[in-house]
């Protein structure tokens, strides 16, 4: 199942994606949402994202393909960071450059896990429980500012200004990501196209390790990391990040 959260007459709902249309819900998305008689032609709507997450936890070093390329060890515990809520952006919407000069702002497209139910110390085996789906991600990243100071790492600056968390377009609840492969395309040309199953740690490997660090909540996202391929991005510039079974997340720069 697709889900989608919108924008319609001034007001915000969620549905199921039912080809070109939105049959819409009430309730909670996580617990047992109940159908409308309500359908909306999804040409209709304005995207929101899929969910809105408490937080966002990224993943760093979690491909082994990019770990090789640049000489990194493979890491023995998940590496991860924490973006900010409020860099959350729709499919469609606008990636804003930040003011002032921040240098340069680079793609990254990752696999996003949704949480559905509330878990803490969750082993790998359960962890599915608490998974409700997945979608598609762009974790955009103010890369010189990352490292602008040396004494400090920048992680949560560089990767939360506003519209820098890009989520979408839905969240599918049945998909298996050793399966599929993750393209990212910049002005109609491609930039990456890598095998998810490329992970060090897998999906519900990283729910169940995080889980043990800290409670996860129905609509957090983890962002499974990306591989080889990033680069800066030119403003208006158009970013495709897709991955197979979950559709096309598409973005402006600027």
């Amino acid at each position: 199942m697709k889900w989608m959260r919108f924008k319609h007459a001034n007001r915000e709902a969620f549905g199921l994606v039912e080809g070109a249309t939105v049959q819409v819900h009430e309730g909670n998305m996580f617990e047992q949402p109940l159908p409308t008689s309500e359908r909306i032609a999804i040409d209709q709507l304005e995207w929101l994202t899929p969910c809105t997450p408490s937080k966002m936890i990224g993943l760093w070093n979690n491909f082994h393909a990019l770990a090789e390329k640049n000489g990194w060890a493979t890491p023995t515990e998940p590496l991860y960071f924490l973006k900010a809520n409020s860099s959350c952006a729709a499919h469609q919407q606008t990636i804003v450059p930040p003011a002032g000069d921040v240098g340069r702002v680079a793609f990254e497209g990752e696999l996003a896990v949704v949480i559905g139910k509330t878990c803490r110390h969750v082993s790998v085996e359960d962890a599915g429980e608490h998974v409700f789906g997945y979608t598609c991600a762009n974790d955009v990243t103010a890369v010189e500012v990352l490292h602008r100071d040396p004494s400090f790492p920048q992680w949560a600056r560089a990767k939360s200004y506003d519209s820098f968390g890009v989520l979408g377009p839905v969240i599918e609840t049945d998909f298996n990501f050793a399966a599929a492969t993750l393209r990212t395309r910049v002005g109609g040309r491609e930039r990456q196209n890598f095998a998810l199953r490329d992970m060090v740690f897998s999906p519900l490997e990283l729910v169940s390790r995080i889980s043990a660090d800290m409670t996860l909540v129905p609509g957090d996202v983890i962002l499974c990391g990306t591989s080889l391929g990033v680069l800066p991005m030119k403003p208006g510039s158009e970013v495709e990040v897709e991955i197979d079974g979950l559709g096309l997340l598409v973005n402006r720069y600027g």
